[in-house]
C-alpha cells in the first residue's frame, strides 16, 4: 500500500463545524456551486461531481470515482473507501483543533499500487490528494 499524505491546511472554522459540514455529503452542494472559483488547473481536470449522504462520484479526467463513506469518528475523522475504482483504495479527512475558533485538516490516501503503476500513477495521485485538501479548504463551514 502506497500512502500520500496532503500538506496541513488550516481553515477559519472549528473542528466540530469542518467535521459537521463533511460528516454529510450533502452539504458539499457549496463545493459543486464554487467549481468556477478553483484554479484552473483543478477545475479543468474535474469535470462532474455528484454526492448524496454518504458517497461522492466525480469525473476526473474520464474516470468515474466513487469514494464512500465508511467510518465516521465524531470530530476527527471521516474514513472513505473506493468503489468502482481503478486501483483499491482508501481516503482519510483528519481534523484537529488550532485554538477555538480555527481547524487543521489534512488527506491521506492509501492505494494499493505494484511497480508499474507506482511509477506512472504516484505523482497525480499526490496532486490529486493536495487538490483535494486545498478543496476542502475553501469550503465555508458554518
Amino acid at each position: 500500500m502506497e500512502k500520500l499524505e496532503s500538506s496541513v491546511k488550516v481553515v477559519p472554522f472549528t473542528q466540530e463545524q469542518v467535521y459537521n459540514q463533511l460528516e454529510n455529503l450533502n452539504h458539499l452542494s457549496s463545493v459543486k456551486d464554487r467549481m468556477g472559483n478553483l484554479p484552473e488547473n483543478v477545475a479543468d481536470k474535474i469535470k462532474e461531481l455528484t454526492f448524496d449522504h454518504d458517497s461522492l462520484t466525480l469525473n476526473v479526467q474520464g474516470f468515474n470515482l466513487t469514494l464512500r463513506i465508511i467510518e465516521r469518528e465524531p470530530s476527527k475523522c471521516i474514513k472513505f473507501q473506493g468503489e468502482n475504482t481503478p486501483i483499491p483504495l482508501n481516503l482519510w479527512i483528519q481534523m484537529l483543533p488550532v485554538g477555538e475558533d480555527r481547524a487543521k485538516l489534512k488527506v491521506t490516501l492509501r492505494a494499493e499500487l505494484n511497480m508499474f503503476m507506482k511509477s506512472m500513477l504516484k505523482k497525480p495521485l499526490q496532486e490529486g490528494v493536495e487538490k483535494m485538501a486545498d478543496m476542502l479548504s475553501i469550503i465555508n463551514y458554518q
